[in-house]
């Protein structure tokens, strides 16, 4: 079936009004139903917003693919619309999106039309069939671009090479949920990029056709190292003792060359399939230390983030309004108060411990979590000592209670499968409260002496020591831009607020805002060393570095990492020594720029603490000016 079977002049829109992700959504959904593909127009709206929460189908490049296979759909099709100026669509390089192809694939639709919807996801990679997507002045002229591609070649499901002779073999396989875009475009980017390197390649897809160019068993026995590009299920058993990497479909579509230098190096650990699992867990999803403290951190941050502000808004009464005996008091400041302090921030460790041990021993870890955290902050030891173990508390609770469920569990496994219903209701709860509590009665005391004393000693540090203290957190914000190395430190300035230390949040904040606001600068000044796209992406960066969005500099840094992230590091680096030197403190732990007049001092200290940002964020903007000028004279 050819794909303008599918797309058709009825349901084209040269130019979408649309300026926004939903809008342009729903215009491309009206032009199915007034084109008479849809017999349920709520429905396949519902199914598309689904499949847009799973992650975005905007695959950069100007690309956006929503896609649904539905119910709602009576007559499969292609809907197209083009947005000259771009829409923000959330898309994966951060870029806006031009082109829209919606695809509606029925429940019921036979291989030919899932074919043919795949075939256009690949037709997209090729940079000069975009160009005459954007350039076309008519329908007809879109419908003639896509019959030309077609004559051209065929999509990479069907293509099926014997294996080339190489230095290494290669296998890959590429599954996303829905397998209609993402799943042929990853093989085809592999494929391409195989080829441009001389490796030997073959590429299974898992799409909703059904798996095509399956990996025999004996090529996955001769294969030196096998990618596994997938955010769904597929066969691993087959794998067993070989090198694989395992990661998600995006990566394959922008981190190509990455992955297919790890496979030919077989970087990668020897999978060793537990039958107990069939599931294809990507190494983001694997359990870990880190995976397990970041889904607590994750979870937490909504109390701290709403509680933490709702604190800061009611000093502008006065330090002390929210006290009935104080000359400042103010009955709405104190409603403010008590929201965020006595109510969101005091729920704060409880919900990090919770959902530590919920994402170590699943949801029967929670209640043990939950309450382990809450000793954490309010019991009394049984020698006399009080709580108050804080954040510190609150982390070693969620493990404890993670480890001791999934013991308890392990215990219980020997139960008759009469008593099954039971377990989680009955036995887990009360074993796994029992024994999580009273270890945390015992330990709660020596922790709390622990983390008083670790808060006392940052709070006593001055001068030089804090500047230096400073300086790291800064670095340490801008280094991996919202990855592992970024959130720990952001972790760590929430549990120095959780201690009434507001120094350290405030630097956090200043510095993780240098990245984006610097490449903003950069693509402001350096205008000739950024492409078109990237000032296009500057202006946004400006918007997120304010909004303290660290990751709005990782368009940027994809592109060019060895000058944005020093350039990034250096100028973070500055802001933090700069907001320590100046004693900023902020009671607020996130908005940028919108809680900058909650900064403790009065209007001087404001003036500081963004005086700290702008140094850094011109230091970095500079530095990435003219270390790109330096590459384009080195060309």
């Amino acid at each position: 079936m050819k794909i303008t079977q599918l797309l058709t002049e009825a349901t084209i829109i040269l130019d979408v009004e649309a300026t926004s992700k939903q809008d342009v959504l729903t215009e491309l959904i009206n032009q199915f139903e007034r084109a008479g593909n849809l017999n349920d127009k709520g429905g396949f709206t519902k199914d598309i917003l689904a499949r847009e929460e799973q992650s975005t189908t905007g695959i950069g490049d100007g690309i956006a693919i929503p896609h649904a296979k539905s119910a709602a759909v009576k007559v499969p099709g292609i809907a197209f619309g083009r947005s000259l100026p771009g829409i923000d669509y959330a898309s994966l390089d951060g870029q806006p999106a031009h082109l829209f192809f919606m695809i509606a694939a029925s429940e019921g639709a036979n291989n030919d039309h899932l074919e043919a919807l795949s075939r256009l996801a690949t037709f997209l990679m090729d940079a000069n069939f975009r160009e005459k997507v954007l350039k076309a002045t008519s329908k007809s002229e879109i419908l003639q671009a896509v019959n030309d591609k077609e004559a051209e070649l065929d999509g990479p499901e069907e293509v099926d090479e014997a294996f080339r002779v190489s230095a290494s073999k290669i296998l890959a396989v590429t599954a996303c949920p829905t397998g209609i875009a993402h799943t042929y475009m990853a093989a085809q980017k592999l494929n391409e990029k195989a080829k441009e390197m001389g490796i030997s390649l073959k590429v299974e897809t898992n799409g909703s056709s059904g798996v095509k160019n399956r990996l025999t068993d004996a090529e996955i026995e001769g294969a030196d190292a096998i990618i596994v590009a997938a955010d769904t299920k597929v066969e691993m058993a087959r794998f067993n003792g070989k090198p694989v990497i395992q990661t998600k479909v995006g990566k394959a579509i922008y981190e190509t060359e990455e992955l297919l230098t790890r496979a030919v190096r077989a970087d990668a650990p020897i999978y060793k399939h537990d039958k107990s699992k069939d599931t294809a867990e990507t190494s983001e999803t694997k359990n870990g230390f880190y995976k397990h403290l970041m889904n607590g951190v994750s979870n937490m941050l909504p109390f701290v983030v709403g509680g933490g502000i709702l604190i800061a808004l009611s000093f502008f009464w006065g330090i002390n309004s929210s006290d009935p005996n104080s000359a400042d008091y103010n009955a709405f400041a104190a409603m403010l108060n008590t929201i965020g302090g006595g109510n969101a921030f005091f729920l704060m460790v409880p919900v990090l411990a919770g959902f530590i041990a919920s994402s170590i021993a699943e949801r029967p870890g929670f209640a043990p979590g939950m309450v382990g955290g809450l000793i954490a902050i309010t019991v009394t030891g049984v020698d006399g000592v009080s709580g108050g173990s804080g954040f510190l508390g609150g982390i070693i609770a969620g493990f404890l209670a993670g480890y001791v469920t999934v013991l308890v569990k392990k215990a219980f496994a020997v139960l008759p499968d009469a008593l099954e219903g039971l377990k989680p209701v009955l036995f887990y709860p009360v074993f796994s409260i029992a024994i999580t509590g009273l270890i945390m009665m015992l330990i709660n005391p020596p922790l709390t002496k622990l983390y008083t004393g670790m808060s006392a000693f940052l709070e006593g540090l001055g001068g030089t020591n804090q500047v230096l203290v400073g300086i790291l957190l800064g670095a340490m914000m801008a280094i991996d831009m919202g990855g592992p190395i970024n959130k720990a430190a952001y972790t760590f300035g929430i549990a120095m607020l959780d201690a009434q230390n507001f120094e350290f949040i405030a630097t956090v904040m200043a510095a993780g805002m240098v990245p984006p606001l610097g490449m903003a600068i950069a693509t402001t000044l350096f205008k000739k060393r950024f492409t078109k796209q990237e000032r296009e992406a500057g202006k946004t960066a400006y918007v997120l570095g304010a909004c303290f969005i660290t990751e709005g500099v990782i368009p940027f840094a994809a592109a060019d990492p060895a000058r944005v992230i020093p350039a990034s590091v250096v100028g973070a680096a500055l802001t933090g020594g700069l907001t320590m030197l100046f004693d900023i403190g902020l009671r607020a732990p996130h908005g940028g720029v919108f809680v900058m007049g909650l900064v403790e001092g009065g209007v001087g200290k404001v003036l500081l603490y963004a005086l700290a940002i702008i140094a850094g964020a011109v230091v970095t903007g500079l530095l990435a000016g003219i270390l790109k000028k330096n590459k384009m004279q080195a060309i």
